[in-house]
């Protein structure tokens, strides 16, 4: 029988998942430093899993907010194709290309490399720092990409290849990952932040469906409560959260979160080296 402690922890990794999983500040990078503190009674393969598979709560809170920018059939007198949502689509999948094929061959030996404390730290401080470059060298120019029709196949593939550093090493944050990549290329706050978050949708799904297969479909009791309680408050603060992401980047730029990446990378870094 699980314990209320356990369903407490869950609801905490909800909260850190839902608000880290949008923000470009990295999710692993959080959970990772949260289980330091806020342990689940679970086994590690089960953790592994737990880590990935409760994106899929976020996943649907973009699905809700962003519905008629997603879904391409609409049934009013008669149904409708919108043929340019069909066509932001196959954009998506092209974008995923890089990491599906590079993350698919060698998702265990990035795993065995990468996911610990020190280049998590690194990661962050990195991208937090790349964060600051780019939005102080676009400071005084216009973005070439201002919506996202206008987004090709070629910056698809472009910002896909960023999202690729997602999946090699944790802590980038895949949302900062492919935020600085369109940043980069041209693409506006708004459209990179909405591109982000659809190219999620399939990511996200590959990237769960993995893990379940990995782990098998045997879960406990406990385990299958604490997974849905994740997923459920996961989902609940990602609609808060993308909302207010959404609202910010209309007036602001993203150094603030470059700033806290650092600050959160070199606490990680004192954390692990002094205190463990």
């Amino acid at each position: 029988m699980i314990s209320v402690i356990e369903i407490l922890k869950a609801i905490l990794f909800g909260v850190v998942e839902g608000i880290t999983e949008w923000l470009p500040i990295s999710s692993t990078g959080h959970m990772i430093l949260l289980n330091e503190f806020a342990t689940l009674d679970v086994s590690p393969e089960f953790w592994e899993m737990f880590l990935v598979v409760i994106q899929l709560g976020a996943i649907l809170a973009v699905v809700l907010l962003f519905w008629n920018k997603i879904f391409p059939f609409k049934f009013k007198e008669k149904p409708v194709i919108q043929k340019d949502i069909f066509v932001l689509w196959f954009k998506i999948l092209v974008a995923c290309v890089p990491a599906a094929v590079i993350g698919l061959a060698f998702d265990d030996v990035f795993d065995a490399l990468f996911y610990n404390p020190w280049c998590v730290a690194i990661a962050l401080i990195v991208f937090g720092i790349a964060f600051i470059i780019i939005e102080n060298k676009n400071k005084s120019a216009s973005p070439k990409i201002t919506e996202l029709e206008q987004i090709t196949y070629q910056t698809a593939f472009m910002i896909g290849v960023f999202q690729l550093l997602a999946a090699v090493f944790p802590g980038t944050s895949r949302s900062g990952a492919t935020i600085v990549g369109a940043l980069l290329i041209g693409v506006s706050r708004t459209v990179a932040a909405e591109f982000t978050f659809f190219l999620a949708i399939p990511v996200m799904l590959g990237a769960s469906l993995l893990k379940i297969v990995k782990f098998g479909f045997s879960f406990t009791s406990a385990e299958a409560a604490i997974l849905l309680v994740g997923m459920i408050v996961a989902f609940l603060v990602s609609v808060i959260v993308i909302r207010f992401l959404m609202g910010y980047i209309k007036k602001h730029d993203f150094k603030v979160f470059g700033w806290y990446r650092i600050v959160l990378g070199a606490m990680v870094l004192l954390y692990f080296t002094i205190v463990r």
